[in-house]
Formats: structure tokens, sequence, C-alpha cells
């Protein structure tokens, strides 16, 4: 059977409009986020589990491979077909029909396809929402898909901490639909499938629902810009302000001077805060909630971060520089701008990496170190989750340099600090983009024989179809 064949079958399934098949009409999908441009054999749209079902269902038993899509912001190639016009992609973006909201429960009933901005809006007069802070505006079965932590992992954990169940379809001839579905917090009668699909990059099955826990909308919110003394104390001002704020802290971000500089550079309603002008070597954003109102003769949280502050510059000498309590919105515009910043600067090589706490900075200062010997005019654009370990590891190259023109200068560049990153750190290659064709070279690499072999076992048990651009 042709292909022309195939997309009539599945317009049969799903709607004549459900299918495109036009160059034009499937290029959005088929152009990454940021690196790779694939060639899409069609893009099959359903907008229902049942509609998903019958789309996988066909192509397992026509084997046809899919490649599950959400919002298309992912950083990996991992939910982008490739470039041999061979792959289905199938898009979630019109699973917006679920959306059941339990206050009592704390949780919510929502569809794969429903954006992140959406759901909180939907969220906010029951002064609820789902506390995963992103720069991006993803849908959640991406979300889910490839496990996204953000910048207050600290306070609140990843979107598996947050998960309370799924409804999936697995890719096997039945497109046999898994209800992992309870909203319960509790639940310790069996094995918990649902972690299984969550952070595996749609290998294992296709997310089409969710049940989601809720957290209080913070209503009082501060925070502060710190420049730390020496990079190298920078667990040590983490801990110290753990220790003196408790579950009050809910973000502590790093960002070095270069990636703030790439941000003021770039992005002209920025407010240079810092005295003179000069950017610091590396400043770190703290900021605090609570989710009641203010109460009467109750301590403003600009107060109580002030007084710590105090507190750390009195008692703990050398540990702090310069602090600077401000806005929530100002300094928070600064870490977002970092992104689109960075990616002005020149070629960006962007690695998404994960340490224990005490080794984050470590592993900067090696990078400082050996960086310009073993890859010279190579610029370190970093910032990222210090609170929780992650590292956002930007590298730029200069557009016109020669050595883009060669695959092998950045393929020996990723190889170079992925392996510090793992065999000297015992760190993580990738912390929350998962594995897409961008990453599957150093899964194989890094991942040990047994547990990939464990992996390919579940992978063939629960959906043997052609599915992901993941592969285990």
């Amino acid at each position: 059977m042709d292909l022309s064949a195939h997309i009539a079958a599945l317009r049969s399934l799903i709607g004549e409009a459900a299918v495109l098949d036009d160059r034009a009409d499937m290029a959005a999908y088929a152009t990454g986020a940021r690196y790779d441009e694939g060639r899409a054999a069609f893009v099959a749209r359903p907008s229902t589990t049942e509609q998903v079902s019958a789309v996988v269902s066909y192509c397992v038993r026509n084997d046809i491979p899919l490649v599950p899509q959400s919002g298309n912001t992912g950083l990996v190639s991992g939910s982008t077909p490739d470039t041999t016009g061979t792959q289905g992609v199938l898009s979630l973006d019109r699973l917006t029909g679920v959306f059941d909201l339990d206050v009592a429960n704390r949780s919510v009933r929502a569809g794969a396809g429903l954006r992140l901005s959406d759901l909180n809006a939907r969220l906010e007069d029951a002064g609820l929402f789902f506390p995963i802070d992103l720069g991006a505006d993803p849908r959640l079965g991406g979300m889910l898909a490839t496990n996204t932590g953000g910048s207050r992992f600290l306070r609140y954990g990843d979107v598996r901490r947050n998960t309370l169940g799924l409804k999936v379809v697995l890719a096997d001839e039945e497109g046999t639909v898994l209800d992992l579905s309870d909203e319960l917090r509790k639940n310790n009668t069996g094995v918990d499938f649902k972690q299984i699909f969550i952070g595996t990059s749609g290998a294992y099955g296709v997310i089409t629902e969710c049940v989601l826990n809720l957290e209080a909308l913070p209503r009082q919110v501060a925070t502060a810009l710190l420049m730390p003394a020496s990079i190298d104390r920078v667990p040590e001002l983490l801990s110290h302000m753990e220790a003196a704020l408790g579950g009050y802290l809910s973000a502590f971000e790093g960002m070095s001077g270069n990636a703030i500089s790439a941000a003021l550079d770039h992005v002209p309603s920025l407010r240079n805060p810092f005295q003179g002008g000069i950017v610091p070597e590396f400043v770190i954003l703290a900021e605090i909630s609570r989710s009641n109102a203010p109460r009467k003769g109750e301590q403003s949280l600009d107060e109580v971060l002030e007084t710590v502050l105090e507190e750390v510059w009195e008692t703990h000498e050398g540990l702090l520089a310069d602090a600077l309590v401000g806005p929530p919105q100002e300094i928070w515009a600064m870490r977002h701008a970092l992104s689109e910043g960075v990616k002005h600067r020149g070629r960006l090589i962007a690695f998404d990496l994960s340490f224990r706490r005490g080794d984050v900075m470590a592993f900067l200062a090696r990078m400082r170190r050996e960086l310009p010997s073993n890859f010279p005019d190579v610029a370190i654009c970093d910032f990222g989750h210090v609170g929780d370990g992650g590292v956002h590891f930007n590298l730029v190259v200069a557009r016109d340099d020669a050595r883009l023109q060669d695959d092998g200068f950045e393929n020996a560049l990723r190889t170079w600090v992925f392996d510090i990153v793992v065999r000297d750190f015992g760190g993580s290659f990738s912390a929350e983009h998962a594995i897409g064709r961008k990453n599957q070279a150093y899964y194989d690499r890094y991942t040990p024989a047994e547990i990939r072999r464990l992996a390919t076992g579940l992978k063939a048990v629960l959906s043997p179809g052609r599915i992901g651009a993941a592969r285990f």
C-alpha cells in the first residue's frame, strides 16, 4: 500500500482535515525549536484518546513509524521526524477537550495538548497553579514525556513529583489504552506503571491525559540578586539560605556574568541593576514565597529576605560580596531573557546537565580552567538551577568559525564535556530534556548495558511498534 492510501485510511479514522500531507502545512511540525529540520510523511492530529488509539493501531499494524509531538518546544530532536520522509508525526495539539478541576483534592484532569499557560490561566480563579516554571510554553504531554523541572524545582519538584495519574496509548496492534489516571496521592496496591511513561520521550507509549497535583498560588513573593564573594562558596550560601528560610525558599538560580551581559545587550527592555553597570562574574537569583495574604503585624517577605541576608553578611564573613532585593517581575525578566540573549552571541552549543548540588560550581570552575586549552575561542554562557543541581551549560562559537563546518568539531566538544560530567562527576548528560536523536549516542555511550537490555525488553512488552524519536 502506498503512502496516499495510508493517508486516506487515517483520514477515514479521524477526519479529512485532521491528517495533513501538504509540505507547507507540515513544515511547523517537521522543524525543531532549535536544531533540526526533518521531513514528515504526514501529520495526524487526533482530538481524543480513542482517535489516538485508532491512529497508533493502524500505524503499528502497517509498520509505519510515528513520532509523538506535543508543543514542539524540545531541544534534543525528540519530537520531530528525521529527514527520510518515512515517519509520521502524531501531534497532540488538539487534545485539549479534557479539563476537570477538583478543588477539594487540589488536582486537575487535563488533556495532553493543553499548554502550560492555558492551564494556569484556567486555574487562577481557584487560587491554584501547576508549579512547574519554564521559559517556554510547552504542552502538558511534552512536559510529561521529558519530565521537566524548571526554576522552582527546589520548592515544588519536577513533573514526576506532581503527577497523580495518566492515560496512555500503547504502540501495539490494538492501540491499547491504559487508564492509570486515578487521583490518589497514596496507592500501594501494585506497580506504579505511570512512572514508566514519564521522562521516556514517548518511546513506551503516548500520554493523552494526565491528573496533576496543584499548589496554592503564592500571594507574597520577594526576590534578590546575590553576588557571592567566591563562586566556590555558592553551595555554602545555599545551605545557609535553606536553614534560615526553610520552605519559603522557592528558587535559587545561578546566572553567569557572560549570560547576563548577553541578555542586557540583546533585550533592550532589561534594566542593568548592578552598581556602576558592572556585571559580576556570577549572580544568584533567590526567591522566597508564601501562599497566605499578609497578616497584621507580620513581616513582609522583603523584610524577611533582607533580615536573612543581613544575618549571612554579619555571621559568615566572605560569603556575600553584595546583595540587592528588588521587584520580582524585574528580576525574573532578566533570568528569562538569558536564553534569548545567549542565542544572539553566536552559534550556540547547549548542554542540559545535572550534578550533586555540591558539585555544580566545581564543574563550572573546571570548565573555566580547561576549556580554553582544549577548545580555544569558545565562550561559556552558563545559567541554571543551582538549587537542584541543574546547569544549562551553554557554549558559544563565532558564527564564522571554520570549525563549525565540520560535524566532528561539535561531536568532539560534546563528548569531551559529557565524559567529564558523567565519568568524573557522576552527573547526567540530560537533566530535563530527555532522550531524542540529539542525545541518542550519549545514551548508548553512558548507560550500562544491563540497563539498556532491561529498557529494550520493556519496550518490546509495552509498545513493540515503531514509535518515538528515542531508541531504548
